[in-house]
């Protein structure tokens, strides 16, 4: 049984790798070719992306193979005979259990070593053949960071992508801050063999630029300058061109190229920073509101006390005497202010206000992409975890499901093994997202999907140990069939 079970998983896993490798191919076809490449560069990229695609093809593997495998012995019979034997399901499933376990483990030490140095090198390998080939990094419809501007094109056509069309350019300067638009209708990369400038020549286009003025009136009037041309030409210095190494590694990380021990430091150091950073706005917003500022006698809500002559009525009603010089007052603070002072009192509270508002909207999008941050590291670290522990899970969903089907190929088994990955990718995916975001805690996101399937795994594995097929019509039909008698009964006694 083990002997099959083997051959089944790895023809499976061979297979599903296969067809997600060509939908890789497929989906960074565009990016790769016409490139100039060297087909060893394509096939390291090609390389380096597959463990990115564990997470995928694994699950997968193991519910197809335990439905096969399990599914083909039942159709011919043999688990009858080993039950006739003597041999129950769970011994005839052990040593496939054992290796089922072994392969959790194996997954976790994949996700958390293999993967990551993997995803580091499709990172770098990306970065450099956009250095070397400076088409390659410029991608149609959005606006890319190209040496120092960002720049989009609507069209890439011609050799190498040489020539552009619709070109949009935002210049970068020291402050950096884009002050200067170039717009051109066609422009074309030229470079020659050895040599680290690359030349931008634009056509037909127009050149906006602000001055910046030192005169306040001046400055009010947002000045800049115009300028149209027929041809005009960027010298770049492109920093990757030479003796480049394609597979240079820079110092870049993030969430997928870091290990266990890693995201632990990191997100035990972004949760600090995100406390201190809140901290900070509040200390910041109760500045500009003017909390917790020293108290000048209208806070002095509890009077000083003298003798018990002419002593002011208290909440606790106690008469005590309040000093002349103290100010005891419950009511509308802004009364105590002739009317030109009040009208100043309620435009600086509104100002007041309306600063704090602007400083928080201004600060919601920070606060927004530091929380995200924290919650994809958090997921990430969990999803390590679930990912071996989903392998078990699926086994016990897919073997007892093979079982009770009793039929083998790649008929019926392969539509349900898909039917049940899509189940189990699709929540895993709309948990991961929602987790991102922080309406679900990422680290339950992490196991939602494998906690889903648990309980679907326990039902399966108790109708299969017990020779029970899944629930048909006719066990439908005859527990409603049941239930209406039952209540027919009970009537009729009442009567």
């Amino acid at each position: 049984m083990l002997t099959k079970f083997l051959f089944n998983f790895f023809s499976s896993f061979a297979i599903l790798m296969l067809i997600f490798i060509f939908q890789t191919i497929w989906l960074y076809i565009g990016d790769l070719a016409g490139k100039g490449l060297d087909l060893l560069i394509i096939g390291k990229f090609i390389f380096y992306f597959m463990p990115s695609l564990i997470d995928k093809v694994l699950p997968l593997t193991v519910v197809l193979s335990s439905i096969l495998t399990f599914g083909n012995l039942a159709e011919n019979y043999e688990f009858a005979a080993m039950k006739a034997s003597g041999i129950s399901l769970q011994r005839a499933m052990r040593t496939i259990v054992v290796f089922v376990l072994l392969l959790g483990v194996v997954a976790f030490f994949f996700a958390n070593n293999v993967a990551p140095a993997a995803a580091h090198k499709v990172y770098n390998l990306k970065r450099n053949i956009g250095n070397v080939k400076p088409a390659a990094i410029i991608a149609e419809g959005i606006f890319s960071d190209f040496e120092g501007m960002n720049i989009k094109v609507d069209k890439k056509y011609g050799e190498n992508d040489r020539f552009l069309e619709n070109i949009i350019i935002h210049k970068k300067s020291n402050k950096v801050i884009s002050n200067v638009v170039i717009k051109a209708k066609k422009g074309e990369l030229v470079s020659s063999e050895g040599s680290d400038i690359i030349k931008l020549i634009l056509k037909d286009g127009n050149y906006y630029e602000d001055v910046q003025s030192k005169n306040s009136k001046t400055k009010l009037k947002l000045p800049f300058a115009k300028a149209k041309f027929n041809e005009y030409i960027i010298n770049i210095q492109l920093t990757g061109m030479g003796d480049k190494d394609l597979e240079e590694d820079r110092n870049v990380d993030t969430e997928k190229m870091k290990k266990v021990s890693r995201l632990i430091v990191d997100i035990d150091s972004i949760k600090q920073d995100n406390v201190k950073t809140i901290k900070a706005i509040a200390k910041n917003i109760s500045d500009r509101a003017g909390a917790f500022k020293p108290d000048y006698g209208f806070n002095n809500l509890k009077p000083k006390l003298q003798d018990k002559e002419g002593g002011a009525k208290l909440p606790n009603n106690d008469k005590k005497v309040v000093k002349k010089d103290t100010v005891l007052y419950n009511g509308d603070i802004v009364a105590l202010f002739k009317e030109p002072m009040q009208a100043q009192l309620y435009s600086t509270a509104h100002s007041l206000t309306t600063a704090v508002l602007s400083s928080v909207s201004a600060r919601k999008k920070e606060l927004e992409i530091k929380y995200q941050r924290y919650n994809i590291h958090v997921l990430a670290l969990h999803t390590k975890y679930a990912l071996a522990f989903s392998c078990i899970i699926l086994f016990f969903v897919g073997a007892p499901l093979g079982a009770i089907i009793r039929k083998g190929g790649l008929g019926l088994p392969m539509v349900i093994a898909i039917v049940l990955f899509l189940a189990y990718y699709f929540l895993g995916v709309f948990v991961g997202n929602s987790a991102k975001v922080g309406k679900i805690s990422p680290a339950l996101a992490a196991w939602i999907p494998a906690l889903v399937m648990l309980p679907l795994g326990m039902f399966l594995t108790i109708r299969a140990t017990n020779d029970k097929g899944l629930i048909s019509f006719g066990d439908i039909i005859y527990m409603i069939k049941k239930r209406f008698i039952k209540n027919s009964k009970t009537k009729t006694d009442g009567k």
